[in-house]
């Protein structure tokens, strides 16, 4: 009787064991692969593509409207959606982050996942966009000290701060492309070249 037991829930074990790393499979969209580039062309899982891209801005739509958005993408001849991260609506607070509804990034990024696309995340923090205020969050400015987009201190320890926050939320979620994942690159600044100028020797650093 007891040998019986053992043997029930060694298999009890076994099965769920078993449930559990499909589980983890399965959570992959792709085959784990890296991306690199060779100044001509980017090149995934060994190979040069050229890729067509759509721009989807998650907050602009409700969490309902992205599976639409994304397959009429992909319908249209994308390979890769772009999005940019909106600072000031993931951390309306300092200190305070915000991942849900119009701004559940995870959700986003799996649903694009799930629909074989890549996905090229724009994490700025200045991202621009016709967004209220470049997406910088308001309190930034009251940062003592601060200068934005340029060598100063105070401004690079609080976009250092959210950038970490971003992908290390990616890297723990397995959304990157060494992880199965479908994020293929990120970037950082945008729109940067007519303003450059106007920071120097900052502009480099």
């Amino acid at each position: 009787m007891i040998s019986s037991r053992l043997k029930i829930s060694f298999f009890q074990f076994l099965s769920f064991h078993l449930i559990i790393q499909f589980t983890l499979i399965s959570s992959n969209f792709f085959e784990p692969f890296n991306v690199t580039y060779d100044q001509r062309a980017l090149i995934i899982d060994g190979h040069r593509r050229m890729l067509i891209s759509a721009g989807i801005h998650y907050p602009r739509a409700t969490p309902e409207m992205w599976p639409d958005l994304i397959a009429k993408s992909k319908e249209g001849g994308a390979d890769v959606v772009q999005t940019y991260v909106f600072w000031s609506g993931h951390e309306p607070v300092k200190g305070q982050y915000y991942f849900e509804g119009r701004y559940d990034l995870v959700k986003f990024v799996k649903l694009v996942g799930e629909s074989g696309l890549y996905l090229h995340l724009r994490i700025g923090p200045y991202v621009c966009a016709e967004w209220n205020f470049g997406g910088f969050p308001v309190w930034l400015r009251d940062v003592p000290g601060i200068v934005f987009r340029t060598d100063n201190a105070p401004f690079k320890e609080e976009m250092q701060k959210f950038v970490t926050k971003i992908v290390d939320l990616m890297r723990e979620e397995m959304l990157l492309s060494w992880q199965g994942g479908p994020i293929i690159m990120f970037q950082i600044e945008n729109e940067y070249g007519n303003i450059e100028h106007s920071f120097g020797e900052g502009r480099n650093t």
